[in-house]
């Protein structure tokens, strides 16, 4: 093996690299938001009394579910503007994104949701509580620390998904590393530091949600 490792080129480029870490956020953080906006909204829509609304969910949840994420991106970039419609690679990316992950968040949402017993909801009635007050003190907290975890790991995986969005070249942090790689030709060195970079931004995505659950979502132990 006559390979000579040489991590200079990658030292000299980290700054990019920490900014391609800082556009991985920030695609995972707003495709994140819309997962949430369309999971909110689609489990409102799949428990509704019309039947092709909620079919049309279903449908939504299973197609995205079973198919490829790449394939979902391509379609956004490369379909739409066959019908007029245009978009930027980071705005695809999020779209995308976004879209993927909600089919997921419609789910783990409407499991905690349903977590909630009827009863608990009926007392509060019972005790002259507004719905707007069952909602906030009944509904929303318990079912938040039932689906937390799952969205949470949703979140980390929607971040390591934001790879793939370097195929349509949105700024991301692997996209960034194929540039570098591109100028240097030391591919073991770059990606060998991108996945470094991804490992710790999962770890630090861990640490600071494990916080949040302990400090607002556990029940307190006396």
């Amino acid at each position: 093996m006559n390979y000579k490792f040489d991590f200079g080129p990658v030292i000299e480029g980290l700054p990019e690299l920490l900014w391609g870490c800082a556009g991985t956020l920030g695609l995972a953080l707003s495709g994140m938001v819309l997962a949430l906006i369309i999971g909110i909204g689609g489990v409102l829509l799949r428990d509704s009394r019309l039947a092709p609304l909620r079919w049309l969910v279903i449908a939504f949840v299973e197609t995205i579910r079973n198919t490829p994420f790449l394939g979902q991106i391509y379609f956004v970039f490369f379909a739409l503007p066959m019908v007029g419609i245009r978009l930027d690679p980071t705005l695809t990316a999020i779209i995308a994104l976004g879209v993927n992950g909600g089919a997921y968040a419609i789910e783990i949402i409407r499991g905690g949701v349903q977590s909630i017993n009827k009863g608990q909801v009926e007392a509060g009635l019972a005790l002259g509580l507004s719905r707007t007050l069952i909602f906030r003190l009944i509904v929303l907290k318990p079912a938040l620390r039932a689906i937390f975890p799952s969205l949470t790991s949703q979140f980390i995986m929607l971040t390591l998904t934001t790879s793939i969005a370097s195929a349509i070249s949105a700024y991301e942090l692997t996209s960034v590393g194929q540039a570098i790689e591109t100028n240097t030709f030391r591919s073991f060195e770059v990606y060998g530091i991108v996945t470094l970079l991804y490992l710790a931004m999962s770890w630090m995505l861990m640490q600071m949600f494990a916080r949040i659950n302990a400090r607002f979502l556990l029940y307190p132990v006396k």
